[in-house]
């Protein structure tokens, strides 16, 4: 499939997953759901970007505007901090960073909102300087739930550290420290299988969660460090395992980093766990659209959309 135009079964079912999601943005801007929040808006605006429309004249070009305006309005102006958790701030660092670039300011705010809204590139660079100042009070080098944590898991920090990797890909100063500590962190959670552990000591809790494993196996990826071992191992256990599944109810979640995960490290395992996805959600996918799951409709539908967006790869962040 590398190479080839994007298949006509995907295409048709991205198009019904962004009409679903753009029938669901509220009035504020935003994506509603349990996970109501910049991060997920963020993931819905990556969603509408993904496919290759014009985001300034296509037809979701009023979303994607609507919906970066709705998390420049939910940032902290002093701190730079998104809010609800450092899992939003994450997603909503990414989603500007990917939105960076690509969707006009000029456009972004009407002549009696001009100089009252930050600029794309202001507001990422105040996110960047919230997850650093977060990175740098916590004595592990990583991210949990609160800006002010001490404490760390993989998870939260992979969201994190996606999104300054995304910054720093669209020309945004992040330090070499600051990645350096983050991937020591993932170093320190990855065995020698390839396991990734969650929270806790370096070392403690490995199992084979294919959503933490997937988590490494990027973030390695992205920040140019495939040469660890660590990268070797956790994509070796992607590679070994291209027709196992998620355990428990994180399948969107899993499915949206081992996409990346895979595309990033090996592109004909990606092609083979590829054709099993676009099998496995034409069969998910709802009459109206969405996608079901733990995490509700919307963002069940935002993160197998981007799952599926791997065969499109506009987004910056998916090119290799």
């Amino acid at each position: 499939m590398h190479g080839e135009a994007v298949p006509r079964d995907v295409r048709e079912m991205y198009d019904r997953g962004l009409k679903y999601l753009a029938s669901k943005q509220t009035p504020q801007g935003g994506w509603g759901g349990s996970y109501q929040g910049p991060g997920t808006t963020g993931m819905a605006v990556m969603a509408l970007l993904a496919s290759g429309e014009d985001p300034n004249f296509g037809p979701y070009a009023d979303n994607v505007r609507r919906g970066v305006k709705s998390m420049i309005a939910a940032q902290n102006e002093a701190t730079g901090y998104f809010g609800n958790s450092m899992y939003h701030h994450g997603f909503a660092t990414l989603g500007l960073a990917e939105a960076y670039g690509a969707v006009d300011d000029r456009k972004l705010w009407s002549a009696e909102d001009r100089g009252k809204g930050r600029s794309i590139g202001a507001a990422l660079e105040l996110a960047v300087r919230a997850a650093l100042t977060s990175q740098k009070n916590n004595p592990i080098g990583a991210w949990r739930y609160s800006p002010e944590a001490t404490d760390a898991d993989t998870s939260v920090s992979g969201a994190v550290f996606m999104g300054l990797l995304a910054a720093r890909n669209a020309g945004i100063e992040v330090p070499d420290e600051s990645i350096d500590r983050a991937i020591k962190y993932f170093t320190g959670m990855t065995s020698d299988g390839g396991q990734v552990g969650y929270s806790g000591g370096f070392g403690n809790g490995f199992d084979e969660s294919l959503p933490r494993i997937s988590i490494a196996a990027l973030v390695y990826a992205v920040a140019r460090r495939k040469d660890l071992a660590e990268h070797k191992a956790t994509l070796g256990y992607l590679t070994g395992n291209l027709e196992k599944t998620a355990q428990g109810s994180y399948q969107q979640y899993s499915d949206y980093y081992e996409a990346q995960a895979l595309f990033q490290g090996d592109i004909d395992a990606w092609e083979k766990w590829n054709k099993l996805l676009v099998r496995r959600l034409k069969e998910a996918q709802q009459k109206d659209g969405s996608f079901t799951g733990q995490f509700g409709p919307e963002t069940s539908t935002q993160l197998s959309l981007l799952a599926l967006a791997l065969n499109y790869r506009f987004l910056p962040i998916y090119e290799r």
